[in-house]
């Protein structure tokens, strides 16, 4: 049987007319006029389309529904997500070359710098949710978020690190 879209209306042998009110997988939700919420199989055939609507051309992937998830952890949260290095960086060194000659270089692995810089931004994250959840009042809210975007603005330096260009650090744009 061909696929029906939310807001068909369907006539089933033994519940009655209804309407499709979800689509899942394999079964439509539907809600009949005497028999109220139903799930039936897209595999049963006992059923007439009296009003068709199409589905829609784009379902929710599962990348969607993930992303969604982990939004929602990080947000809720204090779980840090897995932020990747770019991979020309990866097993790299920084060198902090003193201006004094006398003095000796410091030589850092970037992967751990970069972890240190995810952590920091992690943090000024939470710190956005925290104040974003807080009993201040709007105008204080407003003038600790500026803050805040400035310190995402004096972090950009360091979005030549990540490999995807959503973990970057975004500032106010000239705004």
């Amino acid at each position: 049987m061909e696929e029906i879209g939310i807001g068909s209306r369907i006539k089933h042998n033994t519940f009655g007319v209804g309407v499709v009110i979800q689509i899942k997988y394999s079964s439509y939700t539907v809600t009949f006029i005497e028999e109220g919420m139903k799930e039936i199989s897209k595999d049963f055939s006992h059923f007439e389309v009296l009003d068709k609507t199409l589905p829609p051309n784009e379902l929710v992937s599962l990348f969607d529904i993930e992303k969604s998830f982990m939004q929602i952890i990080q947000r809720y949260s204090d779980i840090q997500e897995n932020v990747q290095l770019g991979s020309k960086w990866t097993g790299g060194s920084m060198i902090l070359r003193p201006g004094d000659k006398n003095l000796k270089e410091k030589v850092i692995p970037i992967d751990a710098f970069f972890h240190k810089i995810v952590m920091i931004r992690d943090r000024i994250r939470t710190l956005e949710q925290r104040v974003n959840a807080s009993k201040l009042n709007d105008e204080e809210k407003v003038n600790i978020q500026q803050y805040i975007t400035r310190i995402y603005g004096s972090l950009t330096s360091f979005n030549v690190l990540f490999k995807r260009t959503e973990d970057y650090f975004i500032g106010d744009k000239g705004e």
